[in-house]
C-alpha cells in the first residue's frame, strides 16, 4: 500500500498552487489528484470572461514566476489582458502546471477515511494510499445552488448554468434565468448572442454593476483603496486582501463585509451584451411545473411564463458535508459553520491533518477564498503550517511511517 506525506485532492487553481507550494518544502511526499483546471473547463460555458482583474486571476508559486504576464510573453500573446477569455484561463492553469513541474493522478478520489496517523485516500479504481495529511481543494461543484421551488422537475427543463459548457443548443429557444449575478447575466447574454430569447428574473430592485469608474479607482491611487483581487468597495477591499487581519475582526463584520464583497453583481462590460434581454426586477418563481415539453412558471406577482427551459444562476452555498468523498467518521470530527469547515492556522480543520482550500475556507479566512486572488495566502500558509509540523514532528522523534488501519473508518 503507497504512502505519502501530504495528498492533495483537486487541481483547480488552489490544488495547483498548494502542490507548487509543497512540493518546495523538503523530504515532503506530496500526492496530487484531479484533472488540471477540469472544473473551469467543463462547468463554466464556452465564451465566458472572467470577472476578476488581471491582477487577481495570478495562480500564485513561491517564486513568483508563474504569472499571467510570464505566460502572456513565453506564449507571445500580447492581446491578451482582462477580461480574460475563459479558454486562456484554462490554458494558463495548465501551462502553470507543467511550468511548476507538479504530476497530477487523474483518477477520481471516491473516499477519505479516518487511519491511525492519518487517512485513508481510495482512488476510483479500489486502491488506497495512506497520506499523513489531506488538502482538500475539490472546488464548488457539489454545492451549486438549486432552490426548493425546482426540485422534482427534469433536468431537460431546469439546470444550474455549471452543466452547460456550450449554450448553443439553445439557439432559437426560450430561455428564463434565475439570479442577478455574474453567472446570471454573462449566461443572458452568451444565451442571447447564440440566438435565444432570453428573461432574467431578479429578486432585486436593480443590478449591481462592477466597474463604475469613480475617482477612487483611478490609475496610480486605487492601490491605496482597493486590494489586488478587487474584492469588495474601497477601503473594505484592502481588509479583504488581508485574511489574517480579516479573521481577527469581530464576527459581526467578518458576516457584514464577507456579504457586501461578494454580493450578487455583473461586470460592467456585460452591459452592452444585454441590450436585448429582457429583466424582471423585484421578482422571484413561485411555482413551477412541467407542461408537455415545456416549463409553465409562475412569480411572486402571479404573472405567468413558459419557456422551453429555465437556467439557474444561482450561484453556490457551501456545505462541505456536500463531499462525496468524505467517510461520515471524518465529517462527525469536523466543526461546521453554516456548512463552512472551522480552519485554524494552515487551513486545518478540527479534524486534525485535514485541511481545506478555496471557497469552503470562506468563513474562517473570509471572501478572498472564493477567488483566484486567495491562492497565494492560500498556498503560503498551507505550506508554513506544514513545515513547521513536519519539523516539530522530526524534533521529537517520533516516527513518519504510517500504521495500516485495521479498523473501521
Amino acid at each position: 500500500m503507497q504512502r505519502c506525506d501530504v495528498a492533495i485532492v483537486g487541481a483547480g487553481p488552489y490544488g495547483l498552487a498548494a502542490a507548487a507550494h509543497l512540493t518546495q518544502v523538503s523530504g515532503l511526499d506530496v500526492r496530487l489528484f484531479g484533472e488540471p483546471m477540469s472544473f473551469w473547463q467543463w462547468h463554466m460555458p464556452e465564451g465566458m470572461l472572467l470577472r476578476s482583474p488581471w491582477t487577481g486571476s495570478h495562480i500564485a508559486d513561491p517564486q513568483n514566476h508563474l504569472t499571467l504576464d510570464t505566460y502572456r510573453l513565453q506564449l507571445g500573446n500580447p492581446r491578451l489582458a482582462e477580461p480574460i477569455p475563459l479558454a486562456d484561463f484554462v490554458a494558463y492553469g495548465q501551462w502553470f502546471y507543467k511550468q511548476a513541474g507538479l504530476a497530477s493522478d487523474y483518477r477520481s478520489v471516491i473516499r477519505i477515511a479516518l487511519a491511525p496517523d492519518g487517512y485513508q485516500v481510495v482512488l476510483e479504481d479500489g486502491e488506497t494510499i495512506l497520506a499523513k495529511r489531506v488538502v482538500v481543494a475539490a472546488g464548488i461543484q457539489p454545492f451549486a445552488r438549486r432552490p426548493r421551488v425546482f426540485e422534482g422537475l427534469p433536468s431537460s427543463l431546469v439546470s444550474h448554468a455549471s452543466e452547460h459548457r456550450s449554450l448553443a443548443k439553445f439557439a432559437r429557444k426560450e430561455v428564463l434565468i434565475v439570479g442577478g449575478g455574474q453567472s446570471a447575466i454573462e449566461s443572458a447574454a452568451l444565451l442571447s448572442e447564440a440566438g435565444a430569447k432570453v428573461e432574467v428574473v431578479i429578486r432585486h430592485p436593480s443590478i449591481h454593476w462592477l466597474g463604475r469608474h469613480n475617482w477612487l479607482q483611478a490609475k496610480g491611487i486605487a492601490w491605496l483603496f482597493y486590494g489586488s483581487g478587487g474584492i469588495g468597495q474601497a477601503g473594505v477591499s484592502l481588509i479583504v486582501q488581508r485574511p489574517n487581519l480579516f479573521r481577527r475582526l469581530p464576527r459581526v463584520l467578518q458576516d457584514l463585509w464577507g456579504a457586501r464583497a461578494v454580493r450578487p453583481a455583473g461586470a460592467g462590460w456585460l452591459r452592452p451584451r444585454v441590450q436585448s434581454v429582457t429583466f424582471s426586477m423585484s421578482r422571484y418563481v413561485e411555482a413551477a411545473r412541467t407542461e408537455g415539453d415545456r416549463l409553465r412558471v409562475q412569480l411572486d406577482d402571479r404573472t405567468e411564463r413558459r419557456a422551453d427551459h429555465l437556467l439557474l444562476g444561482t450561484g453556490y452555498r457551501i456545505n462541505v458535508a456536500q463531499y462525496p468523498f468524505l467517510a461520515p467518521a471524518v465529517l462527525r470530527r469536523i466543526e461546521l459553520a453554516d456548512g463552512y469547515p472551522r480552519l485554524t492556522d494552515g487551513f486545518e480543520s478540527t479534524s486534525p491533518g485535514l485541511h481545506f482550500l478555496g471557497a469552503p475556507a470562506a468563513w474562517s479566512f473570509g471572501p478572498l477564498m472564493k477567488f483566484v486572488a486567495g491562492t497565494e495566502f492560500a498556498a503560503q500558509n498551507l505550506s508554513q503550517r506544514i513545515a513547521r509540523a513536519g519539523r516539530a514532528h522530526a524534533a521529537l522523534g517520533k516516527p513518519t511511517e504510517l500504521r495500516v488501519q485495521t479498523t473501521p473508518a
